[in-house]
Parts: C-alpha cells; structure tokens; sequence
C-alpha cells in the first residue's frame, strides 16, 4: 500500500464554502488512525524538511519584489485555536476530525482542510483549496503548481502511521 495517494474528491457543502470561488483544489490522503487531527496536522506542517524550508526562502525571495506577504503577521502565535498559528499558516476552523488552516493575499486566497475520517485506509485528507484575486494568483499558480503537489505529497506522508 502507498503511503500517499493524491485524491479527486467532492467536497462537502461546508468546505466549498470556505472560499467564495474555489479555482484550484486537490486532496492528498494517507493512513493514520493513531493520532487526532491535531497532532496528524503538527505531523504534517511541523519541522518541514531542509529542502522544503529552502524552495519557501527561494519563494519568498522571489515573491517579495512582487509585494506578497512573506513575513509571519503580527498576530503570529502558536496558541491551538482559531487564529493561532500552524507553522506558517492561520487556522481558521477546528472541530473534532477537521482542522482548516489557511492564508489570504493580494494575489490569492487559499485555504488547507485536514479531516480525519473511519476508512480502514486513507482516512486522513489534506485538501487544497485556492481562489485567485487576479491574473497574478492565475500565473502564481500554474509556477507553483507542480511543486506545490510535490511538496504537500511529502508532508503528508509525515503524518502516515500504518494500522
């Protein structure tokens, strides 16, 4: 069995919600019937590896003489509630089996929404949901697009526990 599988799902009405249009979207799944929701995110955001800490300083640098956000807010905590802070993302929502993180730019908007579900296998979900604000978020996307599958395939696989 693999450790990560990338999904195609249909999202429940409260998640295609959480965005007023949802132009790109993906679902990557794995195994854990271990932990809760909470810790599965930790597993999942929580010391990136070097490599990926590196592709986000090459990011930013680039992004930067664009004028998107590329610096922690300024009501940056690591308080588990909403609008505290998961790694680099605010959390928007927490319930018992679902945690959604997310961030808003001038270029985009995007949410992540990591739930846990009762399948024997690959029970756990980490959806991208992504809004473009203008042509620039369209561009950003299509660039970032092959790393960012790259990228969240690898994290989720942080959080894999077998049964």
């Amino acid at each position: 069995m693999k450790k990560v599988i990338e999904e195609h799902l249909e999202f429940p009405d409260h998640i295609q919600q959480l965005l007023p249009q949802i132009d790109f979207s993906d679902t990557f799944s794995t195994t854990n019937h271990v932990d809760n929701v909470q810790r599965i995110a930790q597993l999942i955001f929580d010391n990136p590896p070097k490599w990926v800490m590196i592709l986000f300083l090459i990011r930013n640098t680039m992004v930067r003489l664009l004028g998107l956000k590329t610096n922690l807010p300024d009501d940056y905590n690591t308080e588990y509630k909403v609008g505290g802070y998961m790694g680099f993302f605010r959390i928007y929502g927490i319930k018992e089996n679902e945690l959604i993180l997310g961030m808003d730019d001038s270029h985009l908007n995007f949410r992540a929404v990591i739930s846990k579900g009762t399948e024997t296998h690959y029970n756990i979900k980490t959806s991208t949901l992504v809004e473009f604000n203008n042509k620039l978020g369209k561009i950003y996307m299509t660039l970032i697009k092959p790393f960012h599958k790259w990228v969240v395939k690898r994290l989720v696989k942080k959080a894999y526990r077998a049964i």
